[in-house]
């Protein structure tokens, strides 16, 4: 005799309802057991692409240099020819990526140096920084390929050119947040700002890149790298981005800087010189990320393990109680296939039921993770949702076999006689 499919479930559910303390602490386990993976996984997850938004917001494919020579010669000039050498098959842009200290920017009444305060009253403060507070921008000094390097795009304006470069020309570029703390809403292109007592005028602004962020990278104003003259004439420029025309390319380009530099430093005895790429650090971080996945998905996994074993020892317990129902179905001609699905539904549903929990309780870890240590809103995965519960129903059936199995091969005789 066959039991059907809806039958079984509901003699399944049946059985739950009838020992729902019992059936809680059995799926107690399996609860634990999800959320813990499904914490984990999602959290790493949600972190690995939080980094990964933040790599494509400073630009890929980025090569950082670092070089500079005993005698104080500037490198830059030389740099910035044999990269055009290389052509754009390999390298699409150049810039020093130099940051100048002690600027202060004025416009009317507002100025870095007030901004200045209110950082350093956010600090003394220790209440919670407020994301609209007005912090002084970043100055940084660009060549005109300065936006191709570090992936900005214009918003108003124009860019730095060659020609301001070669002229001296005193302008700049502003980054969204900076242009928002000057200017508030109102267009800055064609305005003049005093930096350190020089008028400049502002003739570009970039796109915002993370206009929700206090620490913002659209916080900043770049220079022709030849306003240091005006500026700070005492600033050494050893900080440059290549920017490569492809990840494959990054390869082949690291190697001839490297090359290039060991020869204009004269293998290191007239000065020195690296080149590294973001996409080193990037493919690292994500194989750091991975390894600690792994390993806490591994620990949180023993109490899965633990969990299915507590399902057997359940599902045991309720074929010695069940043993003379089954003797009785087993009289009338129920076949052991009908007894083994019986039973591997029960743990399966008991185990699913402990699932759903498990993601609920899973999905609330993930968000309160992903608030206290990067401050982001993660959301599980559909895939790791279902993964979880596809996962905690294989868990029933997988440790449910053993029992279904030994209450399919119960004599209906000695079935009978048991009390």
């Amino acid at each position: 005799m066959a039991v059907k499919f809806g039958q079984a479930l509901k003699m399944a559910f049946r059985s739950i309802l009838g020992n729902k303390g019992r059936s809680f602490l059995t799926m107690l386990g399996i609860i634990i057991g999800i959320a813990s993976v499904m914490t984990i996984v999602s959290t790493v997850n949600g972190m690995n692409q939080e980094s990964m938004k933040q790599f494509e917001a400073m630009g890929t494919n980025k090569i950082n240099v670092s070089a500079s020579t005993y005698n104080g010669t500037d490198v830059f000039d030389d740099l910035y020819d044999y990269c055009s050498s290389l052509g754009s098959d390999l390298v699409l842009g150049v810039t020093p990526n130099a940051t100048m200290w002690d600027i202060n920017v004025v416009y009317g009444s507002k100025s870095s140096k007030s901004m200045q305060k209110n950082e350093e009253n956010m600090w003394n403060s220790g209440g919670e920084p407020d994301p609209n507070t007005a912090l002084p921008p970043t100055a940084y000094l660009g060549s005109d390929q300065y936006a191709i390097c570090n992936n900005f795009s214009l918003a108003r304006g124009r860019d730095i050119s060659n020609i301001d470069i070669k002229n001296y020309n005193q302008v700049c570029v502003m980054g969204a947040r900076a242009a928002r703390n000057f200017f508030n809403y109102a267009d800055p292109v064609g305005q003049t700002v005093q930096v350190n007592g020089y008028p400049f005028t502002v003739v570009g602004v970039y796109e915002a890149k993370d206009p929700d962020s206090l620490w913002s990278m659209d916080n900043i104003i770049v220079f022709p790298y030849t306003a240091r003259r005006q500026l700070n004439p005492n600033i050494t420029m050893s900080e440059f981005v290549v920017k490569a025309s492809s990840g494959e390319a990054t390869v082949e380009v690291i190697s001839r800087l490297s090359g290039f530099l060991a020869g204009l430093t004269n293998n290191g005895q007239n000065g020195w010189g690296y080149a590294y790429s973001e996409n080193q650090w990037q493919e690292s971080q994500n194989e750091y990320l991975a390894m600690i996945s792994l390993v806490l998905g591994g620990i949180a996994a023993i109490s899965l393990l633990v969990g299915g074993i507590g399902i057997m020892n359940i599902m045991l317990v309720t074929v010695t109680e069940r043993t003379r129902e089954i003797g009785i179905r087993r009289a009338i001609g129920a076949e052991r296939s009908a007894i083994v699905t019986q039973f591997l539904i029960e743990a399966a549903m008991l185990c699913g039921m402990g699932g759903i929990i498990g993601i609920g309780v899973g999905t609330l870890g993930t968000r309160l993770a992903g608030k206290l240590l990067m401050q982001i809103d993660i959301w599980p995965s559909l895939g790791i949702t279902a993964a979880a519960f596809a996962l905690s129903v294989a868990l029933g059936i997988l440790f449910g076999i053993y029992p279904a199995a030994k209450a399919s091969r119960l004599q209906p005789v000695e079935a009978l006689r048991a009390q």
